[in-house]
């Protein structure tokens, strides 16, 4: 398969070939700037070039008239990646790992539901992916010594931080990207994606706990008992595990309270009840106050009303008192930071050609024309049946785009105004896309996570296809019924 910018540059150039031949077409749109359903007229023909084309992901990072740049997302993917490398510099995060598996010894099977959970709020919070490659040499000889096999150490870790991005709540690469694509806060919805969360984290930690169970019982019955005896020599428990120190509990503490601090401010609170201006009073107190006001900054911005140049200021500041607290040296955390950020810059590039689809389609003037066509295709279906339809669609198109934020970028402009056509609100469609993303991320060759997991614990592909295969299917339904129980009641 091609890398994710290729398939993304190849659809701009499909996309251009289109606007010679699809009907140039435009909406009346309201006050708001929100598109009147029923107003389509067509208009005069705007077909994109060879410069079109190379002038897209530009226009996609930096925006223009019909299309808001992707600047303020890549931005901010960057500075998370900074944050990320500042606090993996200080070793905290495999040292807080290792400090659990050594908390639980002797009682590992209750060890799988916790740590599920920990890479779960991972995926949930921020999307963790590669992030995990890095604990799976830690918890592959713990499984594999107390009589569970490989499959259960790797499930552990990628079955628990995929479906917390499957039922992402705030994760700025998926449910962020969607959001400021339709141009709505990141906070709406986030109540069936917190349903959607607990629903699946349980059935997928029942799955992995019963398949557990049953290894322990009779480890033939694993998928890969052919290879105990080589998997038990290969993987050594190592004796020496570090031990959180004084200071990486601190960071810990800093990091959990980050995307706690981030969570608050995206929450809409005062959307959700008027009642609820907590966070509006305590602002104005603040700034409010002579002199603390001033230091503070009288530009400040109440939690609730956070967007992403809000939690990218967040993220800088965490990384540099984490940085500090732990007493790196300056150049350090520099280095840290910038090698973090070094790491995601080839997502937030994603993100920007992404984008680029968008300025083609809608310079070549045929998106509203597409959504005419949805709009009249799409008229007479129910929500539910829009919603799961909309989640069905988005399995194979994230076979294509493998990459969770650049397929938000470049499909989200449509999707979410044709669920307006059939009643659906857009955090629904957010929900359906991203839930379609994250079970394709499970099992796709096209996933690095997924290649590189499987690498370091020797495991066959098509093995691991086999062990999953009913919980996919599990997922699958559990997804179609929340989806459709949300469609009734949003």
């Amino acid at each position: 398969m091609p890398s994710s910018f290729t398939v993304l540059f190849l659809i701009i150039v499909a996309i251009a070939i289109l606007t010679w031949f699809i009907p140039a077409g435009s909406y009346d749109t309201d006050d708001a700037g929100n598109i009147i359903a029923g107003t389509y007229h067509t208009v005069e023909s705007h077909p994109q070039g060879i410069w079109e084309v190379f002038m897209s992901p530009v226009k996609g990072m930096l925006g223009t008239d019909t299309t808001p740049g992707a600047i303020e997302v890549s931005l901010f993917i960057m500075v998370v990646g900074g944050f990320l490398g500042v606090v993996t510099k200080t070793g905290a995060l495999d040292a807080g790992i290792a400090s659990i598996v050594k908390a639980y010894k002797g009682k590992e099977k209750k060890l799988i539901p916790v740590l599920m959970l920990i890479f779960a709020i991972g995926g949930t919070t921020f999307g963790m992916g590669e992030e995990t490659l890095a604990f799976y040499p830690l918890i592959l000889p713990v499984m594999v010594g107390v009589g569970f096999d490989t499959l259960v150490a790797v499930a552990i870790v990628l079955v628990g931080s995929q479906i917390g991005v499957l039922a992402s709540t705030v994760n700025p690469f998926a449910t962020g990207v969607a959001s400021q694509a339709l141009g709505i806060s990141p906070g709406e919805g986030i109540i069936w994606r917190l349903i959607l969360f607990i629903v699946l984290y349980a059935a997928s930690t029942f799955y992995v706990y019963r398949y557990a169970v049953k290894v322990e019982k009779d480890p033939d019955a694993s998928f890969v008992a052919e290879q105990k005896e080589k998997n038990i020599d290969h993987f050594k428990i190592h004796e020496s595990q570090k031990e959180l120190d004084a200071r990486q509990k601190n960071v810990m503490i800093l990091f959990a309270l980050t995307f706690f601090i981030m969570i608050l401010g995206l929450v809409p609170w005062t959307s959700l009840n008027q009642n609820w201006t907590f966070f509006e009073r305590f602002n104005s107190f603040l700034v409010d106050i002579p002199v603390v006001g001033s230091l503070l900054g009288a530009g400040m911005v109440p939690l609730g009303e956070w967007y992403f140049q809000e939690i990218t200021m967040l993220f800088f500041l965490m990384a540099v008192i984490i940085g500090l607290l732990y007493r790196l040296p300056e150049g350090e955390i520099v280095d840290a930071f910038m090698d973090g950020a070094k790491d995601l810059l080839s997502v937030a590039l994603v993100v920007a050609i992404a984008r680029g689809i968008q300025v083609v389609m809608n310079d070549g003037m045929i998106t509203a024309t597409v959504l005419h066509w949805g709009e009249e295709g799409l008229s007479g279906l129910s929500p539910v049946f829009f919603t799961i339809l909309t989640y069905i669609f988005y399995i194979p198109m994230s076979f294509l785009i493998p990459s969770t934020s650049g397929l938000a970028a470049a499909t989200m402009g449509i999707m979410g105004p044709l669920g307006g056509f059939s009643g659906v609100p857009q955090h629904l469609v957010i929900t359906a896309y991203q839930s379609a993303s994250g079970i394709i991320n499970l099992i796709t060759p096209t996933s690095g996570v997924v290649m590189g997991a499987l690498a370091i614990a020797r495991i066959d592909l098509s093995t691991w296809w086999k062990f999953m295969a009913k919980l996919i299917a599990l997922v699958f339904i559990l997804t179609c019924v929340i989806l459709g129980i949300a469609a009734v009641f949003s």
